[in-house]
């Protein structure tokens, strides 16, 4: 019998190393996206720092952001200090709620006392003061 010279099938491959430097930059880009998305949904602060800061334990919590310009939001939503307390009383359900006051350094005491009265005046009083750990 004789031997012809059949020319040699090649197979198909997949070629791995294109396939990963996608898949890196899909994550790079799913990355730098998510980290510039997130911050947006509020006001942005400086929170005051303090010596003895603790954190909280997780529970059931409300957020109140005082901005610096006369800004007041409630879980990232602009509320009227007239109506902090219904939305607060209507978001709270069967439990206790902790509220946090997310306060920018350069906001007025006189404004944050209001706050939190008006808090205390609606039944509220497990309040705290959010700051960062110096």
């Amino acid at each position: 019998m004789r031997n012809w010279n059949e020319p040699k099938k090649n197979k198909a491959h997949i070629e791995l190393i294109p396939m990963i430097d996608v898949m890196m930059f899909l994550l790079v880009f799913f990355v730098l996206i998510s980290l510039n998305v997130i911050p947006a949904l509020g006001l942005k602060t400086q929170l005051p720092g303090a010596a003895s800061a603790q954190q909280l334990k997780p529970q059931k919590k409300a957020i109140i952001t005082l901005g610096a310009d006369e800004q007041l939001q409630l879980d990232g939503q602009p509320v009227a200090l007239d109506a902090l307390v219904t939305s607060l009383k209507q978001q709270q359900g069967d439990q206790t709620t902790t509220i946090i006051v997310n306060s920018d350094k350069g906001v007025a005491v006189e404004r944050l006392v209001a706050v939190m009265d008006n808090l205390r005046q609606g039944g509220f009083f497990s309040v705290s003061i959010a700051t960062r750990k110096l």
